[in-house]
């Protein structure tokens, strides 16, 4: 049975089209948080494609307001349970500047990151979080390869921009791969405390 996209064939009897150009990034699924206590993409549910049918996967976050002032953000992975705990080995680095102009910072987060750590991987840093003013949200992407991979550990960058609630401007940046061999068929998007008030997160297989 074959995938077909605007009159284009992306997919027959499982295989990618040669018609469908390496690098081309095809719209699997939108979540849209209203009110939300998380958004999560789970292979094989509410039509999410999580697998081998693409070799790298990048989720794209657009404006995503919490409904908690001074709250983080972060992202966890699915191993084939039920549970978002996959062990990780990630680096932080961020830098910031405020809104008055008169103070900025940049350095190696090294409360952010992790070390074979199960828990969630922040995608904001500063020593605050996002604000809930009605000009403060977080943007970024998450790109992840090869997740169905039950070989090597599976690889992935993030880069976030955000405004926190002391009004300063952050530009983090994590990396790093979850350390196992089961195929990564979930991911996690989470606030630290109370719900996502609103923003978009869309996923995309790139060929």
């Amino acid at each position: 049975m074959g995938l077909i996209s605007n009159g284009t064939t992306l997919l027959d009897a499982g295989a990618i089209d040669s018609g469908v150009a390496k690098g081309s990034m095809t719209l699997i699924k939108t979540l849209t948080a209203s009110s939300s206590a998380n958004l999560s993409f789970i292979h094989g549910t509410s039509s999410v494609v999580l697998d081998n049918t693409y070799p790298v996967y990048k989720f794209v976050l657009s404006n995503i307001h919490p409904q908690t002032d001074d709250v983080a953000f972060s992202f966890n992975f699915r191993d084939g349970g039920s549970n978002f705990d996959a062990p990780k080995t990630t680096t932080f680095i961020d830098h910031a500047h405020n809104e008055a102009g008169n103070d900025d910072a940049f350095g190696y987060g090294s409360g952010r990151d992790l070390a074979q750590g199960t828990g969630e991987q922040f995608l904001i840093g500063g020593g605050a979080e996002i604000g809930n003013d009605n000009d403060q949200v977080l943007s970024g992407s998450l790109t992840l390869y090869n997740p169905s991979s039950t070989t090597f550990v599976k690889h992935f960058i993030a880069r976030s921009i955000a405004n926190e609630s002391r009004d300063y401007m952050w530009h983090s940046r994590v990396a790093g791969y979850a350390n196992v061999t089961a195929a990564i068929d979930g991911v996690r998007f989470i606030m630290s405390s109370g719900n996502i008030d609103s923003g978009t997160i869309k996923l995309y297989g790139i060929a």
